[in-house]
């Protein structure tokens, strides 16, 4: 089993303003060769929205883009004429394929919005541009891992183009988690949401990572009562 451990603090932050950003990869004006991905995950970023503000339209091609609200509400438009608004506990998933040109923008005119927006290569590139949103309740995912991001449509998650799963938990103190890894040669992305866990013998408090691969399980110890994002993706490109 390898490792990798990423702390929070140890991340790049963007401030705009309107916009702070936190990159766990190499992302905008952050770059640490050492931090340009893990596998097929490519970004992670931690970011508040202003009340009212957001990204005007821009283009994407040839990635999976999923965004998941921690509070407040997103507003999404794209050139597939999807206008949605993807509220907390919602998971978002948008495959870019061939391109696509989307803009997100906090829904409400007093509070920030709170969302991870995350990217994985895809498996099969220039596919037709597609979007989807499912709502996930939290009661749903109490001391266990719930999957919202899979390949397999049965399992109940958003459907991404590639061999990656994501999957939320919120655990109580002292809960030993066990993951088995779903597909051989995958890795798996630890990331603490809040609260702190024990893997592999390092403590991880919020918003602390580790990366684990060569393995076909993990297990993860919750010192506190915890809130978890696991995403598990290919290592090889």
């Amino acid at each position: 089993m390898k490792t990798i451990f990423h702390r929070a603090k140890e991340r790049g932050f963007n401030n705009l303003g309107w916009l702070k950003s936190y990159h766990s990869f190499s992302f905008s004006q952050f770059y640490d060769p050492q931090k340009m991905n893990f596998g097929l995950l490519r970004v992670l970023n931690d970011d508040a929205v202003s009340a009212g503000m957001g990204f005007g339209a821009h283009p994407h091609d040839n990635m999976e883009i999923v965004s998941i609200p921690l509070s407040g509400e997103l507003k999404h438009k794209d050139s597939t004429g999807r206008d949605e608004v993807i509220k907390t506990h919602d998971v978002q998933i948008m495959s870019a394929g061939s391109g696509i040109t989307h803009s997100e923008f906090n829904n409400s005119r007093e509070k920030e919005v709170k969302f991870l927006q995350i990217w994985v290569f895809p498996n099969e590139k220039n596919i037709e541009p597609r979007y989807e949103q499912k709502t996930f309740l939290p009661e749903d995912r109490e001391n266990r891992l719930s999957t919202v991001v899979s390949p397999n449509k049965e399992e109940g998650g958003v459907w991404i183009n590639q061999d990656a799963w994501f999957s939320l938990g919120n655990f109580d103190e002292n809960k030993t988690i066990s993951y088995d890894l779903k597909k051989e040669g995958n890795g798996v992305y630890v990331f603490v949401l809040s609260g702190e866990v024990e893997v592999d013998g390092n403590t991880l408090g919020e918003r602390d990572a580790i990366g684990i691969w060569e393995t076909n399980k993990i297990d993860v110890k919750t010192n506190t009562y915890t809130e978890l994002l696991l995403i598990e993706v290919p290592m090889n490109f």
